[in-house]
């Protein structure tokens, strides 16, 4: 299970550094997608592989299944954990995140979301304040 929060930097040729709290549960290939939110979502290949079977299970008949399993599936890239820890966040994700210099990691339970920092404080900002209201409407449904 991944989770918290960690900042780091993209260097000028793309890469960024891993947190060592996320290596190990990711191992040495992660696939990567665009996310929700704009942000991009990495998964280990094993919790990928559940994310893209669920998927494939969705009926292609309806318009929105498939354009949300293009959006996921056409986004994704396989991507090589280097030596160093670091992963190159390829140029169409990079651009779709709208990821400039800093960024955040944030474990978010089988997957890990990377974040402009920018945009991360904004939305944080937004769902703190509404923290209350979203666990009064899960708790109505029986999620908490």
């Amino acid at each position: 299970m991944f989770i918290g929060e960690y900042e780091h930097s993209l260097d000028e040729k793309k890469r960024i550094s891993l947190p060592k709290a996320f290596r190990t549960g990711l191992g040495s290939k992660v696939v990567m997608t665009r996310g929700l939110d704009n942000c991009l979502f990495i998964y280990s290949q094993k919790a990928w592989g559940k994310v893209a079977e669920k998927l494939s299970e969705l009926s292609f008949a309806q318009a929105d299944t498939r354009g949300f399993n293009r959006f996921i599936l056409s986004g994704a890239a396989e991507v090589e954990v280097d030596g160093a820890g670091r992963i190159l966040i390829p140029d169409h994700q990079k651009d779709f995140a709208g990821l400039k210099k800093n960024v955040i990691f944030a474990g978010v339970s089988d997957r890990v979301e990377v974040w402009d920092l920018a945009r991360w404080n904004t939305y944080k900002a937004r769902i703190e304040k509404n923290a209350d209201a979203l666990a009064e409407k899960l708790g109505e449904i029986g999620a908490l």
